[in-house]
């Protein structure tokens, strides 16, 4: 497999000037864990004690084959299908599409580091990349000619400002593989733009396998790019978005949008018309810090914490801004609606 950076030139590691001192990260932690409630804590001492859950591999018997709403269980920590037992591989944070599957797992010891591994149908693993950072977003193109990964280098949450991220890109048409999209020429209002504090996450594909939709911060404020692989090129189309979804049919963005500086609750969920750039919200009221999933053209599906600070719920709602919220599965996050 060939790495790079872009599909001409090879992969640069992080340039020096974004190290940040010891002092400042042991600072940086502390608030963290204040604002979080200690759950950067506890992820930290589950991957000094091997994790949460140790690695498993999927039951000769589970497979991508039958359709129906697949997600991580979080009891095991394995993949499940709904109606079905866990009996897919452990995954941290899990994705689908095509004839390919991608797991996220957050391996033991610190620094903190993330396996990404790809299988196929019958979850034969085809490949496995480590990266430094915490496992935090994951999409596979519906094709599943592409596959996307964001390993956060702080905490499981956005809320928090002094954050890096690293989002890679596979191409397993070409074997090529994306590092960090952070050095992709970036355009704001008309012009090019440079910043030290560039990060990207949340990536999602278009049905072309070319463009792209993430989220990039920089100043303290977030935007909505728009990217293209092929010409290796974003531009931002709109602030305030946050971990972007493309609905099936390509015309619509599901989105976390932040609405209030109460660290308990920022976000909520919204959804995005790219024909004329207007928004709307979901009827979910509660804050979502989730990367809403598509399981039709019709529904979002979302994890929620439960309220026992040890887990999540799967929800859904009407993309629309109709309806209300309903529990969906018990104990579960990342949905795939698998075809």
């Amino acid at each position: 497999m060939t790495t790079v950076d872009t599909p001409e030139a090879a992969v640069q590691e992080e340039p020096t000037g974004r190290q940040v001192p010891l002092l400042r990260l042991v600072v940086l932690g502390v608030a963290v864990l204040a604002l979080l409630g200690g759950s950067l804590g506890y992820v930290l001492h589950a991957r000094a004690r091997g994790g949460p859950h140790r690695a498993v591999a999927a039951d000769a018997s589970f497979t991508l084959d039958r359709p129906g709403l697949y997600y991580r269980d979080a009891a095991t920590g394995r993949v499940a299908r709904e109606g079905g037992p866990a009996a897919g591989p452990s995954c941290e944070r899990f994705y689908a599409g095509g004839d390919r599957a991608l797991c996220l797992r957050a391996l033991p010891g610190t620094p903190a580091r993330t396996e990404a591994v790809v299988y196929d149908r019958t979850f034969t693993q085809l490949q496995s990349i480590t990266v430094p950072g915490i496992p935090n977003r994951a999409r596979v193109s519906a094709s599943g000619h592409l596959l996307s990964w964001t390993a956060f280098a702080v905490g499981d949450s956005y809320a928090v400002s002094g954050f890096s991220t690293r989002t890679s890109v596979l191409d397993l048409r070409t074997g090529y593989l994306i590092k960090s999209i952070e050095n992709i020429p970036l355009t704001m209002d008309g012009t090019r733009y440079h910043a030290a504090d560039v990060n990207y996450w949340g990536v999602s594909f278009a049905a072309d396998d070319n463009r792209f939709y993430a989220t990039v911060s920089t100043g303290g404020r977030t935007h909505l790019i728009e990217g293209d692989l092929a010409a290796w090129s974003a531009h931002t189309l709109r602030e305030n978005v946050e971990c972007p979804s493309l609905s099936p049919d390509g015309t619509r963005i599901a989105f976390k949008k932040k609405v209030s500086d109460d660290p308990a609750a920022p976000w909520r969920l919204y959804v995005l018309d790219l024909a004329d750039l207007r928004e709307h919200p979901v009827a979910e009221t509660r804050s979502v810090d989730d990367q809403a999933a598509w399981l039709d053209g019709a529904t979002l599906g979302y994890a929620l914490p439960n309220g026992n600070g040890r887990g999540t719920d799967l929800w859904t709602v009407p993309a629309d801004g109709s309806g209300a919220p309903a529990l969906r599965v018990p104990g579960a996050s990342s949905p795939d609606a698998v075809s």
